[in-house]
């Protein structure tokens, strides 16, 4: 069977492109990652992605994170990662942790944000990744996780943090994901304009405000967000950023969805 030129450069055009998410997967420790159904679940998630940014990581000791790791690796090794310390202000702290496919990335750098205003309940844990396959090379990756009750200050802080990594490693291709609580009673109306990364056109905001990105059926929220640098969107697949509806994909029951997480990954691709 013949297939039309234009149809095989397509293919090959989907499939030389990234696939980057990020994930609030609901209280992730020991105690999710020793149920095998979920784990199975969350592993089927995280084979969709080049890199994925999983939030609310509580494993300090990282033995749920090596339980992941020997789930998506089972097959094959393909996966990597680079976590955060734990973060946060109390003893309740939360680490950033992101896996990575080793054939088509790799990581050059990072930093964790140093917060000397305090802007953040969980600073931002900085990385920059490198690819043969994109359009952009090097790329650098914010992720933040805010606090429901100060989404407005940490989203605008986010500001300054991109500030920091423009002077540190002299780049514009930067990409800020994450749950940053910013839609419903959290921000909403004025609150927008108090924030620089929305006033500041130069930044693209790719998960609109009518995406919602919760799993539960009594809430419509676009609490996940991502938003690129004008530069960095030079190398985004146009109309890709979306969610990931795991729950309809994969065939579950409400119950077991949330079972996963409250949240659905949202995702872009890079060309």
């Amino acid at each position: 069977m013949l297939f039309p030129l234009s149809l095989l450069l397509a293919l090959l055009h989907v499939t030389s492109c990234l696939l980057i998410g990020a994930f609030n997967i609901k209280q992730f420790g020991d105690q999710k990652s020793s149920n095998s159904t979920l784990m199975d679940l969350i592993g089927t998630i995280v084979h969709r992605y080049d890199i994925v940014l999983i939030q609310e990581v509580r494993d300090s000791d990282l033995s749920a994170t090596k339980r992941l790791m020997d789930r998506v690796n089972k097959a094959s090794p393909q996966y990597q990662y680079v976590v955060s310390e734990p973060l946060g202000r109390s003893t309740y702290k939360e680490q950033y942790l992101f896996l990575y496919r080793e054939q088509t990335v790799s990581v050059v750098k990072n930093f964790t944000y140093d917060d000397k205003m305090d802007a953040f309940s969980r600073e931002p844990f900085v990385v920059m990744f490198t690819s043969k396959q994109t359009a952009v090379k090097d790329f650098v990756l914010i992720p933040q996780h805010t606090s429901p009750d100060s989404a407005v200050k940490e989203v605008n802080s986010l500001f300054d943090v991109v500030t920091e990594v423009r002077a540190r490693w002299n780049t514009n291709n930067i990409l800020l994901m994450g749950d940053f609580n910013a839609g419903c009673s959290y921000v909403s109306g004025a609150d927008w304009q108090q924030i620089r990364l929305f006033t500041d056109k130069s930044f693209h905001w790719l998960i609109k405000d009518d995406v919602d990105t919760t799993v539960s059926e009594n809430t419509h929220c676009p609490y996940d967000r991502i938003v690129v640098t004008a530069d960095m969107n030079k190398g985004v697949v146009s109309s890709s950023a979306k969610l990931y509806n795991y729950m309809l994909d994969l065939k579950l029951s409400l119950s077991l969805a949330s079972g996963v997480s409250d949240h659905y990954p949202v995702e872009v691709q890079l060309s």
